[in-house]
């Protein structure tokens, strides 16, 4: 990833696009995020997922993709409207920031393909460059904000107990029906089978390749990509694969740092990428995040930089919620630490901080106001270990300016709903009860919040 020039590439990729519609995003023909044990798909991680139409898929598997209602947005966009899906970056632009519109279509793998998309924007049969999939639900966590959509394990809770006490019910056993309902992975998946059939086709045009889950540890697809990867190298490619790091066992972890070591030691690719999911630090990640073990964690992504010392980085992605907020500084000095032990001849740890959109109860918009001066003085520690001249052991213009956009959109966008914190108390009271866990005593910064939200 290229930091120096982030903000100009974007800046260059918002003028070229205002030239064709002041609503086109490049990610919208040239990224997708494939949900197959669902048949969901979106464009990025913003919009709300859709549903991919298999009557299409054995014509032309490239449907997984160019769905009915992404071409609808395409044509949406050409036209200068805004797709009511893709309102974050619409609320950020309307903060008078640049968005994640701008950011990604700034991205090489997007722009290099900006002439072909202008001239032909309604291919039916347009390959992208940029590709998430999760191929099944399998996980051993049941995170706060996640669902049975992405965790089996989130899936015998509420098969337990059922649904949260929330409006709306959070994980409502009857939401899960239909597209929302998982395939069991030991089941035929048509759109797992068309994926398979696509993907020689899509493999030849990728840029980036990124496996989500579940938890792709537990997946034998994972290891399907891995030996093809190891049998077809592919120079240009970034492959990517989001992890909890904390396996169900160690023989599971040993398999998987031993194929990713073939495929960096050999150069099978231009760069590994490992994304590890953290939202905050310690206890309070575990919190978060039920199953995690963060000291196993942190031991596991300290293993896997000095086992696998070349061809790989990694980063952690901090799906930033209310809870995130009173520990994101102690995460920010750990992340700091691991740049100084294993950023030796080149940045090999990394952070995302994407904000938290649903449910709506767990966003940091939620706060009172003085929080926000907790966030404020995180970006100081930030810019105070940033510079160039500091070498590599620095916090990167890129990551500074997305956590100067991220408050720029909690100040616009703040919502003190009286709904939304007795859900707040709702579900965390209950989730205390069914998974023996208690919030004052792992968050005490938040009591004075917690007995407001308690006592409405």
């Amino acid at each position: 990833m290229s930091t120096s020039n982030y903000k100009a590439d974007a800046e260059l990729a918002k003028n070229l696009l205002d030239n064709v519609s002041q609503t086109m995003c490049l990610a919208k023909w040239n990224q997708v995020s494939l949900h197959l044990p669902t048949g969901l798909t979106n464009s990025c991680y913003h919009p709300p997922l859709h549903e991919i139409d298999a009557t299409k898929l054995e014509d032309n598997p490239a449907s997984l993709h160019n769905t009915s209602e992404k071409l609808n947005q395409r044509q949406q966009m050409l036209k200068g409207e805004r797709p009511e899906g893709c309102s974050y970056c619409w609320k950020m632009e309307d903060t008078g920031e640049m968005s994640d519109r701008h950011y990604r279509s700034g991205e090489p793998w997007a722009m290099q393909d900006f002439t072909a998309i202008k001239q032909n924007p309604m291919d039916e049969r347009w390959t992208p460059r940029y590709v998430e999939v999760n191929f099944n639900n399998a996980c051993n966590f049941k995170c706060s904000y996640c669902s049975p959509q992405f965790s089996t394990t989130w899936g015998k809770e509420v098969d337990r107990y059922g649904q949260y006490p929330t409006t709306p019910p959070h994980n409502a056993p009857e939401h899960f029906h239909g597209r929302k309902r998982p395939i069991p992975h030991r089941e035929d998946n048509p759109y797992v089978t068309a994926f398979w059939k696509w993907w020689p086709t899509l493999y030849k045009n990728l840029k980036h390749f990124r496996m989500t889950g579940g938890e792709p540890m537990m997946d034998n697809n994972t290891y399907k990509v891995f030996e093809y990867v190891i049998d077809h190298p592919k120079q240009v490619l970034h492959l990517n694969v989001t992890s909890n790091m904390c396996p169900p066992n160690t023989k599971l972890k040993n398999k998987y740092f031993d194929m990713v070591k073939k495929i960096c030691i050999e150069e099978k690719v231009e760069h590994f990428m490992q994304f590890v999911s953290v939202d905050a630090w310690g206890k309070q990640a575990e919190y978060i995040r039920n199953g995690l073990e963060f000291n196993r964690m942190w031991d596991n992504v300290d293993e896997f930089l000095d086992r696998i010392p070349v061809r790989n980085s990694v980063t952690f992605i901090i799906t930033y919620n209310n809870l995130s907020v009173t520990s994101l500084d102690k995460l920010l000095e750990g992340i700091l630490e691991l740049r100084k032990r294993h950023s030796k001849t080149y940045q090999r740890v990394w952070f995302d901080i994407p904000l938290l959109r649903q449910p709506a109860w767990q966003q940091i918009t939620l706060l009172p106001e003085s929080y926000q001066a907790i966030h404020e003085a995180n970006i100081e520690y930030m810019r105070e270990n940033s510079g160039e001249e500091k070498g590599l052991h620095i916090f990167k213009d890129f990551e500074i300016q997305k956590m100067l956009r991220n408050l720029a959109y909690w100040r616009k966008n703040a919502n003190a709903s009286t709904q939304n914190k007795k859900n707040f108390y709702a579900f965390f009271n209950e989730h205390d009860r069914r998974r023996l866990t208690n919030f004052e005593t792992v968050f005490p910064e938040m009591s004075e919040f917690w007995q407001e939200c308690k006592n409405i």
